[in-house]
């Protein structure tokens, strides 16, 4: 069947989801049994009305728990995956596969196109290439069935995924890039960790001077690694990816051409014990900031955006596997800051 058939029929029945997937036997064999979870926080991606949605859950420190949360931006080219393949049941695959038909066949208001698609996707697994969907072979493989980041499924990436659901006999290799595996599993982690908020605390804070050094710090205590875990279990697949995230440096951009930073480039490293720039304390005015800026003109009747970006190292480890680096990560955020002129006396 013509891939854009093939893949218009298969999101006629609702089947957008995010999920990964691998031969049952061979993921057992290769993997073994994940260890135990690695954060505070478990969340299942549950689809509405939609069929066979994915296995995978996340725990750990998961984006979108707090309005000042963000997600890491990958650093170049590399994105995290937008669809890949899991099992399914005959019974499963059959069961929503009927669900999702009834669905849009059974009503009237469905155009006349959605209706033959999934009439013609129904009649391939109940009554065509394969019969009464496998059932009759539920205990020698799976069905494989290809899911998409919900939050990206319009993406070019996420059509790669353009199989119809296919059968895999237990035992054998699933022939597919895209099916599941840790470093997959890694990925899916990856983008949906949840970072801090960049707030920066500044002295003087939110109003400075022009032409006065204004010091910039991060609480240590907010700055720290966070990591989210991916977990597949499902047809006999048991495995997982932790993926782990640490702040490294920091950069700030005033907002204005008219100012200076410390260090000169902005980028603020971290420190030995985690924290990175300076706190400002009476008896340090005379001192240059280790990280900071220098505003040389006021910002008049309005303030500057100060940006301030964190970028984070990332690395993983999967079940059975020694894991390795991903793509760095930078997330950041803007506030506001009034720079007012000195005021002198006359006399």
């Amino acid at each position: 069947m013509h891939a854009v058939t093939a893949r218009r029929n298969w999101l006629a029945i609702g089947a957008l989801t995010a999920a990964c997937a691998l031969t049952p036997s061979a993921a057992m064999a290769e993997w073994g049994k994940p260890g135990g979870s690695n954060g505070e926080v478990r969340q299942e991606n549950k689809q509405e009305n939609q069929s066979l949605s994915s296995r995978i859950t996340f725990k750990g420190a998961i984006a979108g728990s707090s309005d000042k949360s963000g997600s890491l931006a990958p650093v170049g080219d590399w994105t995290p995956p937008a669809c890949w393949y899991e099992p399914y049941s005959a019974d499963q695959f059959a069961k929503d596969t009927e669900r999702g038909y009834h669905m849009v066949a059974d009503d009237p208001k469905q155009p006349l196109y959605a209706r033959k698609s999934v009439h013609d996707f129904r009649n391939t697994y109940k009554d065509g290439k394969y019969k009464n969907y496998n059932r009759d072979k539920a205990d020698e493989g799976s069905w494989w069935v290809a899911q998409r980041d919900p939050d990206r499924w319009m993406e070019d990436a996420a059509q790669k995924c353009d199989r119809e659901p296919f059968w895999v006999e237990n035992g054998e290799p699933v022939d597919d890039p895209n099916a599941v595996d840790p470093e997959i599993l890694a990925g899916l982690a990856y983008n949906r960790i949840k970072l801090p908020d960049t707030h920066v605390t500044l002295a003087p804070e939110d109003k400075t001077k022009v032409n006065l050094p204004t010091w910039a710090w991060l609480d240590k205590a907010t700055f720290k690694k966070v990591s989210v875990t991916a977990v597949l279990n499902a047809q006999g697949i048991n495995i997982e990816a932790t993926t782990t995230a640490r702040p490294v440096a920091l950069k700030l951009e005033p907002g204005t051409a008219d100012a200076e930073t410390f260090p000169a480039s902005g980028e603020c490293g971290f420190n030995e014990d985690g924290s990175i720039g300076e706190a400002w304390a009476r008896g340090k005015s005379d001192r240059t900031p280790p990280c900071g800026i220098k505003y040389l003109r006021s910002s008049g009747n309005g303030s500057y955006d100060l940006k301030a970006t964190i970028t984070w190292e990332v690395t993983w480890e999967g079940t059975g596997v020694p894991g390795g680096r991903l793509p760095d990560g930078s997330f950041g955020t803007t506030q506001n800051v009034t720079v007012e002129e000195v005021q002198s006396i006359n006399r």
